[in-house]
């Protein structure tokens, strides 16, 4: 019983981490898209690695630069 218990964990934890991420990735590229200042070419940047790197660039900019940002400008 636990060994068909198995693959159907994969799965879920597949698709767990992989909506999880895909949330994540369209979150944070909303949010630098629409509240990174334009200050040089920072924002594009940012939008080209959190696009290029899917979720590991978003949880990058989520960890680095948005409490960076919002330190900087309030918000």
């Amino acid at each position: 019983m636990s060994v068909m218990l198995i693959p159907l964990l994969v799965v879920f934890l597949v698709l767990v981490f992989g909506v999880g991420g895909f949330i994540l990735w369209i979150w944070m590229l909303i949010d630098c898209a629409t509240r990174e200042h334009s200050e040089g070419n920072e924002k594009l940047i940012w939008i080209l690695i959190i696009i290029f790197t899917h979720w590991i660039g978003a949880l990058i900019y989520l960890l680095v630069r948005r409490p960076e940002r919002i330190k900087l400008y309030g918000r």
